[in-house]
This record gives structure tokens, C-alpha cells and sequence, in this order.
């Protein structure tokens, strides 16, 4: 069966668009004090985790597959992250999607990445990143977003039917919520580091080193 674009929307539910939310409430969450052990508690669809689990670090990322900062810090500062801190069992990494404009096309990225497995899901995420103009600024995504999820094992058929998923489209939008509600997450990137630092905002691997650093020795 062909694919096209209302594949896309089939799945999205206009209840949580995350533009809707009010600015007095922004404020508020800014306000919020953060409880490490409630933001590291996996949400709905439970958590896609780089790193040791013992790792003296933990990092949480809420970020956007339609976000131009996000792309921008997944290609430049993510793999020295990786490179230096996770894979030396240093930081425990974990990434949650936060869906904004254009939020259907942001949420079925999502959705992509979370059919793609455990095992496959970072290769996604980073595909979806590098191609993001290919397929966030043109009118027609499927092509795209078809080949990135072929070449990750995802059929026509599975994709189709990953993007009519009304549950999974909820879901990454119920991660968002509680990142938006609870946390305070307003802006993609964010990054919380061990839950008392928060990150707005494309960042160096300096600027973060700054903080990881103390917290490590």
C-alpha cells in the first residue's frame, strides 16, 4: 500500500499541541524546583538510554525532531558528548522527544524512532537529525522519512501502520506533557544534568564539560 502524508496526521491528536499551552503557566514552571528522582523516572513509553547505569552523571535531553538547535547540537556537540562522557561510562544519557512546530510532523519523527526498537532507536534519532532539512521543510516528507525508515528495517507496511499509531502519538505527547508540566521544559534543546542543572539551548561540549566535569572527580 502507498504511503502518504495522512499517515502523518492519522495518528496526532490536536488535544496536547504543545503551542497551546499558556505563558502564564511557562512562568510558573521556570519557578519549579526539580526533584532529581521524579525526572529520572522513565514516563509512558519508558526511556531510550545511552550510558552506564551507575554512571555519576545522568543527563536527560528533551528535544525536537523539527528543532534547528537540536540537529545543530546532535551533530556538533552530541558525539563529543558520546565520545568523552558516555561511552567512558561517565554519563548516563537519556533523550526524550519534546515535539514542537511543525508539531504532527515533529511527533511522527517520534513515532519513527520509537518503531525503529531499543536497539536501533540512536541510529534513528541521529538520521532524522542529519536530514532534517530533507524532509522537516518540504512539502512532501514521506519519501524521506520513508527511506530513513527502511534503511533502519521498517517496511512500507510498518510504517504506514507505526505512523496510524493513535496510542504511540499519545504517548510521545504525554512524555512532552509531563516534561512541560512537571519540569519546566519550555524550549528544545533542554538538558538536565543530575537534576540540578538545566541547559537551555544549542551548547558547546565546553560549556557542558564546565558542569560535568566538577561532578566526576
Amino acid at each position: 500500500m502507498s504511503v502518504s502524508r495522512r499517515h502523518i496526521v492519522a495518528g496526532i491528536s490536536a488535544a496536547a499541541v504543545l503551542s497551546q499551552f499558556p505563558g502564564t503557566a511557562l512562568a510558573q514552571n521556570r519557578a519549579k524546583k526539580i526533584d532529581p528522582a521524579e525526572l529520572h523516572k522513565p514516563g509512558p513509553l519508558g526511556d531510550h538510554i545511552l550510558g552506564k547505569d551507575d554512571a555519576p552523571v545522568t543527563i536527560v535531553e528533551y528535544a525536537s525532531f523539527t528543532c534547528g538547535h537540536c540537529a545543530n547540537f546532535h551533530a556538533n556537540t552530541f558525539p563529543k558528548l558520546k565520545e568523552k562522557y558516555i561511552d567512558t561510562g561517565k554519563v548516563k544519557f537519556i533523550f526524550r522527544v519534546f515535539p514542537t512546530a511543525p508539531a504532527e510532523l515533529s511527533i511522527a519523527a517520534g513515532m519513527l524512532a520509537h518503531c525503529a526498537g531499543n536497539d536501533k532507536y540512536f541510529a534513528m534519532t541521529s538520521a532524522l537529525f542529519e536530514t532534517q532539512r530533507n524532509w522537516a521543510a518540504t512539502a512532501d516528507p514521506i519519501p524521506v522519512l520513508l527511506k530513513l525508515a527502511n534503511q533502519a528495517g521498517i517496511t512500507e507496511e510498518k510504517f504506514r501502520e507505526c505512523l496510524s499509531d493513535k496510542k504511540l502519538a499519545q504517548e510521545i505527547q504525554m512524555v512532552a506533557v509531563r516534561g512541560f508540566e512537571t519540569f519546566g521544559v519550555d524550549a528544545t534543546p533542554t538538558l538536565f544534568i543530575n537534576g540540578t542543572t538545566k541547559i537551555d539551548g544549542d551548547t558547546s561540549i565546553d560549556a557542558l564539560s564546565k558542569v560535568i566535569d566538577p561532578l566526576i572527580k
